[in-house]
Formats: structure tokens, C-alpha cells, sequence
């Protein structure tokens, strides 16, 4: 564990190429991490730590890789991947308080990580803090890198770091949650409906199925767009040449980094496209909103399904979590799918912003990062919570009504669809518009019209109107 952060009170003073700043003494940062504190309050946003623990695995890596070239002596390399392993730990979470809003390169956040690694490697080599010595943010922790190219090979070390270890399994889980509804609800009768009007019959499981294969669709979309975020910039330093890194050192932290993380990393093949776009971000920014997209038409659905209990659909019956209202006694309402909505509104909202920003870059870098890996850590975040959340509080509780689903499955006139091949459109037309005016049933109708009872009975059928539910769900078996 970290000494010396417990304590409070009085500063220090360091320096930085601009002069001297006094900083909190029992913080690691240094100046360009207070400087930034100062012109950089702007509202309540913080850079996610998680951008800082990819920092983490980019500060080791290189520490290693320098150590193995001999640039780094072995003293200094060990100090710094043992305060980088602690940045993992989240022990020093409390060492990165910067603003989202700050310079577009992420260069305030860069030097964040130095200064602080610098300082607590130091101090476990006996040095003060400080002074930049025996370690120093610049020419040890920094040592072959740039923010140019470091910022973006975090990003992307945060963005398949969140992706695939948080928000994937809980999509997942949610994905399964939906295919046992299905399952269970395969032969269940209800009727359909296309634009927000009686259609022919389905059944519950069909329905089911289909939100499940929304989302998985929707997770593989966002699975390949990861593909672009495999590519590190590392390497490039200032503008993708790789002036001041020795060659081969984008090669050489990309292995390491994957090894550290277990995730396929490679150097991106063209430092100059990694360093002055972000089009990978922005891609799998676009796969988030996809993934929003889905799960705001099942959120939809649902409570719509539900609506009632009296005067509504109310083929659904949602768990009740807790009281509706205020003032209406015994109200219960959908409010994990309004949840999720909310959640779905501000992830495109975000995607929007994300493209705008991934649009801005000039010449050799892109300066928009730090809104863009704001915006992607944040979607990818509650996205993965609202499904979890979905899910347990929600899905998993989610009963039918039989009665009232057979209920409106019996007094659908689009049923009449079945006679159709036999009477002809027209004449089919004319049955369902009979029984609408007069609000006689649709059989009444139709043996009014001419119709066989026994024909109608053969054929109109709701429960072979659905196709082979068993066969239809498009639910991949267990291996």
C-alpha cells in the first residue's frame, strides 16, 4: 500500500517548465496535474479512473520494455511497475482528479500519471517527493512516449477493458434471461400487432425470441467494431514518427500490454491514422447506440405489454418494486423500462457527441479525446448497470395474464386473414369491417356472410396460425 497519502494539511512546492506551484503535501501529483485543477474547473465532470488504470497497463509496459533495452535501469523500472501495479489496484484512484474538460490530447491526464508515478516511485526508492528524483515524470515514466500517443492506447485499453469485462456480461445475462422467457412462453397464443393495431397471431416465445435476437445482433455489431481498438498508437510518440522511442518499441509495448491485460493488442500498423482520428472510437461508440436502439424497443415493448392492470394491454405482469405514487394508492409502474429508456436517450445523445467529436481531427492528432472517452466509458457503463438491473428486478420476475391474452387473441378480427386464401381478400374485408361496425364477433360476421361454421372453425385457428413456435425461435442450443 501507498504511504504518506493519509496525511493532511500544509504544501509542497514543484516545478514544472512554467515555474513553481505549491501542491497538497501529502499528494503525489505535481505541477502540471495542480495547474490543471486551477484552469481546468469546469463543472462536476471527472476523467473516468478507468482511463487512469489503462494508464496503469501503458506506464508498466513501458517501464518493462525500457527496462529490457536497457534504457531503464532495473532500480527505477522495478519502482515504477511497483506504483503502476498499485494504479491497477485502484489504490492511488484518489491521485487522478482531473476535469474532463481540459486539453483536448489528454496531456493534463498523461502528466497526471507521471508526475504521480513518478513520486510515489521515488518514494519507495527513498526519495522525497518532489523532487523528481530518483525518478522523474518525464525522463523515466514517460521515457519513449508521448500524451499523443499514449492517450489514445489508454482509451483504447479502457474501452475493450469496459466492453468486454463489464458491459458483455450483463448483456449477456440479459440475453439469457429473455431466451428462458421464450422457452417457457413458446406455445403460448397472443395476438400481434403492426403499427400499434391487431395483427395475426403469434406467441409469446416468438416474441420473446425476437428481442433476444435484437440483442445478441446488436452485441456482435458492437464485438467488431472493437476490432479497431485492438490497434494501439503507442509507439508514435508526437505525431506517428516515433521520434525519441527506440525502434521497434510500438511492437515491443503493444506484446506487453497484451500480455498484461490477456486481450489481443497489436500496434496499429499506421501510427499517423492512430494518432490524428479517433475513428475507432467512434465506432464503437456507434455499436453502444446500436446496442441502445435494442434495448430501448424491448424496454418499449414491455411496458406497453404491461400497460394497465384495468384499462390497458396487460398481457405482461411486471414485478412490482415499489410504490407508483404519491398520491394514487396501489399504483405500480414499469420503472426499470423507464429506466432503461432514459438510459438508451442519453447513450445516443453521447453517440452523437462522439461522432461530432471524432469529426474534429486536424492534421496529425485529434483533440477531442477526452469528451469522446468520457462519453464512450460513460455508455458503455450504464448500459451494462440498466441491463443488469433489467434483468433482476424485471425480466426475471416477469409473469403473464393468460386470460386477458386469450382474451384479446378471441376478439381480434385480423384473424379473419386465415380466410382469405379460401373466400378471397375482398370478401374477407368484408367480414372483418362487419364485425368492427357492428360488434358482433368475427365468426358471427362471418357465417353472416356466408361463410361454413365448419370451415370457419377448420380454418380459423389461432394455434396454427403461428407456424412451428419450436422451430422459430432462432435461439442458438447449448453446445
Amino acid at each position: 500500500m501507498p504511504i504518506g497519502t493519509g496525511r493532511c494539511g500544509g504544501t509542497r512546492v514543484e516545478s514544472d517548465s512554467m515555474g513553481e506551484i505549491e501542491v497538497p503535501a501529502e499528494r503525489y501529483w505535481g505541477a502540471q496535474t495542480q495547474r490543471s485543477l486551477i484552469h481546468f474547473s469546469i463543472g462536476d465532470d471527472r476523467m473516468p479512473v478507468r482511463v487512469y488504470h489503462a494508464y496503469g497497463y501503458v506506464k508498466k509496459a513501458a517501464a518493462l520494455v525500457n527496462q529490457a533495452s536497457g534504457r531503464l535501469d532495473q532500480h527505477r523500472a522495478e519502482a515504477v511497475v511497483q506504483a503502476a501495479d498499485e494504479v491497477l489496484a485502484g489504490d492511488l484512484d484518489s491521485e487522478f482528479p482531473l476535469y474532463v474538460w481540459q486539453t483536448g490530447s489528454g496531456t493534463q491526464s498523461n502528466m497526471n500519471v507521471n508526475e504521480v508515478l513518478a513520486n510515489r516511485a521515488s518514494q519507495l526508492l527513498g526519495g522525497e517527493l518532489g523532487t523528481k528524483s530518483p525518478v522523474h515524470p518525464n525522463d523515466h515514466v514517460n521515457m519513449g512516449q508521448s500524451s499523443n500517443d499514449t492517450f489514445p492506447t489508454a482509451m483504447h485499453i479502457a474501452t475493450v477493458l469496459e466492453v468486454t469485462g463489464y458491459l458483455f456480461p450483463r448483456v449477456d445475462a440479459l440475453v439469457e434471461a429473455i431466451e428462458e422467457g421464450a422457452v417457457r412462453w413458446v406455445d403460448v397464443v397472443k395476438i400481434g400487432r403492426t403499427h400499434l393495431q391487431d395483427a395475426t397471431p403469434l406467441t409469446v416465445g416468438q416474441e420473446w425470441s425476437g428481442w433476444a435476437t435484437q440483442l445478441r445482433d446488436a452485441r456482435e455489431r458492437l464485438r467488431q467494431a472493437l476490432a479497431g481498438c485492438y490497434q494501439l498508437a503507442a509507439g508514435g510518440t508526437a505525431v506517428g514518427t516515433g521520434l525519441n522511442a527506440p525502434r521497434g518499441f510500438g511492437e515491443q509495448i503493444a506484446a506487453t500490454i497484451a500480455e498484461l491485460t490477456g486481450q489481443p493488442f497489436a500496434t496499429a500498423p499506421n501510427k499517423f491514422a492512430a494518432q490524428g482520428s479517433l475513428d475507432a472510437m467512434v465506432a464503437v461508440s456507434a455499436g453502444l447506440r446500436g446496442l441502445a436502439v435494442a434495448l430501448m424497443k424491448i424496454a418499449n415493448d414491455m411496458r406497453w405489454l404491461a400497460s394497465g392492470p384495468r384499462a390497458g394491454l396487460h398481457e405482461l405482469v411486471l414485478p412490482a418494486n415499489e410504490p407508483g405514487s404519491s398520491i394514487m394508492p396501489g399504483k405500480v409502474n414499469p420503472t426499470q423500462q423507464e429506466a432503461m429508456v432514459m438510459v438508451c436517450l442519453q447513450v445516443m445523445g453521447e453517440d452523437s457527441i462522439v461522432a461530432a467529436a471524432g469529426a474534429q481531427g486536424n492534421f496529425e492528432l485529434n483533440a477531442m479525446r477526452p469528451i469522446i472517452i468520457n462519453n464512450v466509458l460513460h455508455s458503455a457503463r450504464i448500459l451494462a448497470d440498466a441491463s443488469d438491473k433489467l434483468r433482476r428486478y424485471s425480466v426475471a420476475g416477469t409473469d403473464l395474464d393468460r386470460d386477458r391474452i386469450s382474451e384479446l387473441v378471441g376478439r381480434s378480427l385480423m384473424l379473419v386473414t386465415a380466410l382469405s386464401p379460401t373466400i378471397g381478400y375482398d370478401q374477407a374485408s368484408k367480414i372483418a369491417h362487419k364485425a368492427d361496425d357492428d360488434g358482433s364477433s368475427l365468426r358471427d360476421a362471418a357465417l353472416a356472410l356466408g361463410v361454413a361454421a365448419e370451415d370457419y372453425d377448420r380454418i380459423v385457428d389461432p394455434a396454427r396460425m403461428v407456424g412451428d413456435p419450436h422451430a422459430d425461435l432462432g435461439i442458438p442450443s447449448e453446445p
